[in-house]
This record gives C-alpha cells, structure tokens and sequence, in this order.
C-alpha cells in the first residue's frame, strides 16, 4: 500500500510499505478522508513524543476492509472512524479513569503508525460505525471533538463566565462552538486573520481582535483564558488576561522544549488555576454523539482537500494562517 512516512525529523516521502493485516481483535480500515492535524506538524518537526520511521495521522474515517479472529459486531464494509487512543487499560492512571496519562500511553499516528495510508490497523474496540449520511470528512473530526470534548470536562465553565480564546483555527472554530453552547456570556477571540474572525463572529463569539489591534483589551480581565495556538510568546500574553480567581486552560501543543516566564505570586495571590488538556480522556463516543446530531458544525472547517502525494510538500512549506483543516482524501469517498 501507498503511505506516508516520516523517516526522520523534516523528511516525509509517500512510499510502498507492507500492507497491515488484522490480529485478533482487529479490524483494518480502507482509509478514505485523514486530518492533518497541528500535532502532525510537530511529529513532523520532531517536537513530539514520536518515534521514527512512523505513519503519521490519528484524525480519520473510511471503511472497514478485513476483519481479525474474535471480533463481533463488524463487517467488512462498514463505514467507520476510530479512537486512535491506545490506553494499557491495567496501569493505576487507566484504572482511575485518566487513561490519557497511561503510564504506556501510545495512540496511532503518534506512537504507532497512524492512518496516512491507504489502510491502517486498529483495535475492534476503538472503531465506531458512522450512519450513512454522515460524510468521511466530517467523521475524521470525531477525533478533534473528543479533544474538544476533554477540554470541556476539565474546564467546567460555569454559565455566564467570560472567556478569552487565543487562536480561532480549526481547533479555536470547534472551541467557539463549545464554548458558546456551554454558556460563556462573553466570548472573546483573538488571531491573526480577519477571515477566522468572522467565522467565530458566525459560531457564537461576541467579539473578536485581530492581533494588530489587541490592545483595546489592555487592562481587561476573564474568568477563563484559553490558548488554542502552542505558541509559547501567545502563551505568555495570555497570562496578563487573567482575572482574579480565574482559570486557565492549556489547549493547544507546544515544542516539548518550550518554556514560558510566570509570575508565581500572581498565581498564588489571585487564586489561579491552571489547567492542561491533553488529547483524549474516553471522550471518543461523547464526541460522536455531539457530531451525530448536529451541535457542532464541520465541514464548513475544510479549508483543503489534498492528495497524499501532496502532504509532504504541504507539511514542509510555510503556514498559511487562512487556512483551517486541511484534509488528505486517499481512498473511495462514496
């Protein structure tokens, strides 16, 4: 099968490899729509936990096209997406329900190889069976939404709260809308595109600055601050937001090497709390529910459609900060 592979920091080529084949309790997946993903930037940076070579991609739907010994309940030729989580399920993290601080974390497309292929192995119980009027594309953000979805849980806004969110791509988009519907009084969002700033105008923010123009909210405080970009310089201009008792919630990935300055009588003396949110935390079916019906809209988030062959050249080349999701179509998207 065709796949893209990253061989070492900075060098992806697509290329022939083995195709995988199903072990008991499997299922393999015909991979049709894959996201790339702000962590697949990173992978491929070498800024990650990733080991190499390694199959890149954890964000994806298609349709399963083997079966392994011992699984029930699929077939092939059901239209599937996947929790790419793979969670030891015996150490003392899983067993408290904190399953994405598994002492031997891993998850496809980060510790294994992942879905930018043509097909990808992945545990029977991970997969879930999309109705027939959901697209591929909309099913491989079930994976983002149970990001989002973690988030939410460890936020645990209170209604009329006000927010400040840094970064309003894709992954700020999906934010807006959670934050929105969760009961934020006041939204704000700062990036550094007008164009995404409408668009979070559409999906429930109540205002929004460019960064150009960021200092009309000098002076002002939030009860959340929330960062949605990675960018450590962001991370730290976010901080001065912060009202007294407020909570702060780290959101977006950073380098592994990234470090930012804190003002520990600050979090000491105004009661903060500061909060991360790492992947996914048994957020997956919770996620599918939310897209399933609708809370959440998608697909206007596709920014690009490319092929395979494209994505290393795409993921070399500089960011385009108008873009939102891009996604890979490699397989049948009928």
């Amino acid at each position: 099968m065709k796949a893209l592979v990253m061989e070492q920091p900075r060098r992806a080529v697509v290329k022939e490899v083995p195709d995988p084949k199903p072990g008991p309790g499997e299922v393999v997946i015909q991979v049709a729509q894959v996201g790339i993903c702000g962590t697949d930037f990173h992978i491929f940076e070498g800024e990650f936990l990733s080991p190499y070579p390694l199959i890149p991609g954890h964000e994806f739907s298609g349709t399963i096209s083997e079966v392994g010994d011992g699984v029930e309940g699929f077939r092939v030729g059901d239209r599937v997406t996947a929790d790419p989580s793979l969670f030891c399920g015996r150490c003392v993290y899983c067993l408290t329900n904190r399953g994405n601080q598994c002492a031997d974390w891993g998850a496809l497309g980060n510790t294994v190889n992942g879905s930018m292929a043509e097909y990808v192995a992945v545990p029977a119980r991970n997969a879930v069976k999309i109705p027939d009027d959901m697209s591929f594309a909309t099913a491989a953000f079930i994976e983002p939404i149970a990001c989002v979805v973690h988030a939410m849980n460890r936020l645990q806004l209170q209604v009329g709260q006000s927010v400040l969110l840094f970064g309003a791509g894709a992954m700020g988009q999906q934010l807006v809308q959670a934050l929105s519907r969760a009961g934020a009084a006041r939204l704000a969002v700062v990036d550094v595109s007008d164009n995404k700033l409408e668009l979070a105008r559409a999906f429930g923010a109540t205002e929004t600055a460019n960064v150009r123009e960021i200092g009309r909210l000098a002076g002002q405080s939030f009860d959340v601050v929330v960062d949605a970009t990675g960018i450590p310089s962001v991370i730290e201009q976010a901080l001065a937001y912060m009202g007294k008792t407020a909570k702060y919630l780290q959101f977006g990935v950073t380098p592994r090497t990234a470090e930012i300055k804190l003002n520990p009588f600050d979090l000491y003396h105004k009661d903060w709390t500061i909060l991360g949110s790492m992947a996914i935390n048994h957020t997956f079916l919770h996620a599918f529910d939310w897209v399933k019906t609708g809370r959440i809209q998608l697909e206007p988030l596709v920014s690009k459609v490319i092929s395979l062959e494209e994505t290393p050249a795409f993921l070399a080349e500089p960011k385009n900060p108008e873009l939102l999701k891009v996604q890979i179509r490699i397989g049948f998207n009928g």
